[in-house]
């Protein structure tokens, strides 16, 4: 079979490779053309753009580069009508890839939705063009299967795959070590995978270290991001950097400082108590909090339904709150609290094996 894909974040660069190698599994003969990223590309095929060139982020951000974005959108309809493939696998990315969808559907190609768009925190309305364009929807979080039941929509509840990325780790013995770092207890910092977020973000996130001068603020570096761009955005502040390496980080962490995102439930999973966070621009952020229908902005939060971690959103994000919360974060009893808590997250995710179920799944619709 051939497979196209779209992945147009790091996060989806994970999964869909993850979905790729099980797809290996299930079609000795599977071809795979995509856009994503360097986890995607080591499961072989042709990379046709890269995530790093895709991500903005925010609405006003979103408007200033319209004309980019709907140019990338043209050049991809071409290119799939090109390579003709049996099924476009389109990995969350919603804003791009609905308009994929449509397309795809008025082209008789065959569209799969891997990792559901949130349109449970916005934009539901969405679920009625995914009815008529995405032939099947494989979610990932045990809400999303009721939600869609509600509109007469049956999905796909696969579980999720950061437990099967998870399940394949071993500890990094030589962590500390191999990137020069002392015996000092680690502080965590996550401050995003795109140049915007983090510009906005580690400033923030570094406001507090003069306060906990008995550990090391680690920053979560990421390799398509140059080290003199967190240079530049720490603005004088002490941190010590380390690259590619954001589970090992989080394994030898005491604490974590998030930027939101899938990121909070890696650390959740990972054990590692923490503190999320999150700044947009002013517009952006006026716009959706008009818009967005949850009460949390963390994964961690809404698929336990209740505040599990701390979230310091826009205004309330401040160096004295942020303090506060790390203060508060270090004390044993809120570890052992969160640790509990995270253990009963990791029992609703059910276990291991999303990556094969959705690829089974996909492999056997294929068969029909």
């Amino acid at each position: 079979m051939k497979y196209y894909l779209i992945a147009g974040e790091a996060s989806g660069d994970l999964h869909a490779a993850n979905l790729m190698r099980e797809l290996k599994v299930v079609d000795a003969n599977a071809q795979f053309r995509f856009w994503g990223g360097d986890k995607m590309q080591a499961q072989g095929g042709t990379l046709v753009k890269h995530y790093k060139d895709l991500a903005f982020m925010g609405f006003a951000e979103v408007v200033m580069n319209l004309r980019t974005i709907l140019r990338n959108i043209n050049f991809c309809k071409k290119d799939i009508l090109t390579y003709q493939p049996d099924v476009v696998i389109l990995v969350d990315y919603p804003g791009f890839n609905l308009r994929i969808a449509k397309f795809m559907k008025r082209q008789g190609i065959k569209v799969f939705y891997y990792i559901s768009p949130q349109i449970w925190a916005w934009k539901e309305g969405r679920v009625h063009g995914i009815k008529k364009t995405v032939d099947r929807m494989f979610v990932i979080l045990p809400f999303e299967e009721a939600f869609y039941k509600k509109y007469n929509y049956p999905v796909d509840f696969v579980g999720h795959p950061l437990l099967d990325a998870l399940a394949q780790r071993r500890p990094d013995q030589e962590f500390r070590q191999r990137n020069g770092l002392g015996q000092k207890p680690l502080i965590a910092l996550l401050p995003g995978s795109r140049k915007q977020e983090i510009q906005r973000m580690l400033p923030i996130l570094l406001s507090v270290v003069h306060r906990f001068t008995a550990y090391d603020f680690v920053v979560a570096g990421l390799s398509h991001i140059e080290p003199e761009f967190y240079e530049q955005a720490a603005k004088g502040q002490l941190y010590k950097l380390v690259t590619d390496q954001t589970y090992a980080l989080l394994e030898h962490s005491q604490a974590a400082l998030v930027t939101s995102g899938t990121a909070t439930l890696e650390t959740a999973l990972l054990n590692t108590p923490q503190v999320v966070c999150y700044k947009g621009g002013t517009l952006s952020y006026l716009i959706a909090k008009q818009v967005i229908k949850v009460p949390y902005i963390a994964l961690v939060n809404l698929i336990m339904d209740r505040k599990v971690v701390e979230e310091l959103i826009q205004n309330d994000l401040t160096e004295a709150r942020l303090e506060s919360a790390l203060k508060e974060l270090l004390q044993p009893a809120k570890r052992t609290q969160m640790q509990q808590d995270y253990e009963m997250l990791r029992e609703k995710l059910g276990g291991p094996g999303a990556s094969a179920r959705a690829a089974q799944l996909m492999w056997a619709e294929l068969n029909e």
